[in-house]
């Protein structure tokens, strides 16, 4: 039997929500039409609500089952369209690998800590072969003694003394010229017989006197090295003061108002307290005002000392436990001619002597002159740049001695232009120079002259062309590398092998020669 209702129900519209509001009376279904509420109908809507409420009922589950099989129908061609996708599309593109340099891949943070941690434990196995092989060989004492064996036997530190001298020879002779009571000329002849006594002197007095050791005696010359650039640097900005005084023709001095209390102009500058400050300043370029710290950072100081103190035990500690050594074992490979026993020594040698050199580095050009800087307030603590990344060789000398850059860049390369000569000469005649200095402080100390030095650091000219033609990018900062690491052993083998054939007769001394 067929419903009288069922009929209707193909006309059913979504509106069939509206059922909510009709399940709880006895009204017809609100989608019946009301011209075909008669017979069966009427019947129907004499129902009790049970029946009404069934009747809902049956009205609204076909229309729930065909949602249900819409809703399943999609989410299953849904998954099937993933599983496709899944299964069977692409699994390559174009791309390089990630050591490739065309990757642009450039986090290479885990190789830098594998790096790290194979020096640690190559040098380590280095160390503990040293110890079980030679023991324990680090004596302070035998350095201290070198000071304190005999008081009269100081002639490094009464040079170092004696070097006020040539400071207040300058200071008195810029005086003169600063009220015209010399002239030019004179001054001049005055500045070149100070600067040439103050390089001469201390050779001189090393060559006389036999209790020098060559330890004392290079940081004596050290000293007169930096004393001699300082008072060349002090000499030129005074005299460039005097021409720009006299262009203008004004008499500046120090002035007391309020505004500039704290600028210095010429000739208020030529004070003991201002030459002085110069003179201990980290500096070799003269300024009348140099950059000032605001204060004293108690702490940044402590920690610079302590670094100092610290890193000065520790070179002290690697040369006498392990570079010395291995200098001692290389002599007989060098008196037999043994080729390739010596490149064994060289190689062997590199190790220790590229990390004492790197240690010094950061003592000297970090932790002492940040301290001297932070007890002065001295501002500009720009003592090095990024050398370490040098891709030539002009590069590396350019920004690893900042303060050596900057006075041969303005005292030295510069007025070389301006007086008409060429780059590639003004940089030559800056090596040339360097080369005499490196030269001057290793063989006035050792009293003997091999020239080593020198012409290691004039083998730069062209070392530096040939890297920077044939090498690029990081092929040129290995080679940089290289011929730090290599180079310095050289000329120290050099130098040593000479030495002890020249003061032994090629025996190998009992205790480190170069420290006694």
């Amino acid at each position: 039997m067929v419903l009288p209702f069922s009929r209707s129900i193909s006309h059913v519209s979504p509106l069939a929500l509206r059922v909510s509001a009709w399940l709880g009376s006895s009204l017809p279904p609100p989608w019946i039409d009301v011209p075909q509420r008669s017979g069966a109908h009427k019947v129907l809507s004499s129902r009790s609500p049970c029946a009404s409420l069934f009747f809902g009922m049956c009205c609204i589950i076909p229309h729930l089952f065909q949602l249900h099989l819409f809703i399943y129908i999609y989410f299953v061609s849904s998954n099937l369209s993933h599983l496709f996708n899944s299964f069977f599309a692409s699994c390559h593109k174009l791309q390089e690998s990630l050591l490739s340099s065309a990757s642009g891949y450039s986090n290479y943070r885990g190789i830098l800590n594998w790096c790290v941690i194979m020096l640690v434990l190559s040098n380590a196995r280095l160390f503990l072969e040293n110890l079980l092989k030679y023991g324990i060989l680090v004596d302070p004492i035998q350095v201290i003694s070198l000071f304190l064996k005999d008081p009269y036997r100081w002639p490094a530190a009464c040079l170092v003394i004696a070097s006020n001298i040539f400071i207040m020879i300058a200071l008195y002779t810029e005086r003169r010229l600063s009220v015209g009571a010399i002239g030019e000329n004179v001054g001049i002849i005055i500045h070149s017989i100070n600067l040439s006594t103050v390089l001469f002197f201390p050779v001189a007095t090393l060559l006389m006197v036999n209790s020098v050791t060559p330890v004392g005696g290079v940081l004596a010359l050290a000293v007169y090295t930096i004393l001699f650039l300082k008072l060349y640097s002090y000499k030129d900005v005074n005299k460039w003061c005097r021409e720009i005084q006299h262009a203008k023709a004004l008499s500046m001095s120090r002035s007391f108002s309020s505004a500039s209390r704290s600028q210095v102009h010429y000739p208020g500058n030529l004070t003991h307290r201002d030459m002085y400050y110069f003179v201990f300043a980290p500096t070799l370029c003269y300024e009348l005002n140099f950059p000032r710290s605001p204060r004293i950072r108690k702490r940044f100081l402590l920690r610079r000392l302590f670094e100092m103190l610290f890193f000065m035990q520790l070179l002290v500690g690697l040369i006498q436990q392990w570079m010395v050594p291995t200098i001692q074992n290389s002599m007989k490979p060098f008196q037999d001619m043994d080729y390739s026993r010596m490149i064994e020594r060289l190689l062997k040698l590199a190790v220790p002597n590229h990390f004492i050199w790197l240690i010094f580095f950061y003592w000297f050009f970090h932790s002492s002159l940040n301290f001297v800087a932070e007890l002065m307030q001295f501002g500009d603590r720009e003592f090095y740049r990024d050398w370490w990344n040098s891709e030539t060789i002009t590069y590396f000398w350019q920004n690893w001695n900042i303060p050596v850059h900057k006075w041969c860049l303005r005292h030295f390369y510069k007025p070389m232009l301006k007086r008409g000569m060429s780059k590639w000469v003004g940089q030559t005649a800056v090596f040339l120079i360097s080369a005499f200095f490196h030269e001057y402080l290793v063989s006035v100390p050792l009293k003997m002259f091999r020239l080593w030095a020198f012409m290691g650091m004039m083998a730069q000219l062209p070392l530096a062309w040939l890297v920077g033609r044939v090498f690029q990018g990081n092929y040129g900062n290995a080679a940089v590398w290289i011929s730090l690491i290599i180079g310095q052993p050289i000329a120290v083998l050099m130098y040593v092998h000479d030495y002890y054939v020249l003061h032994y007769g090629g025996e190998e001394p009992a205790a480190p020669v170069l420290l006694s």
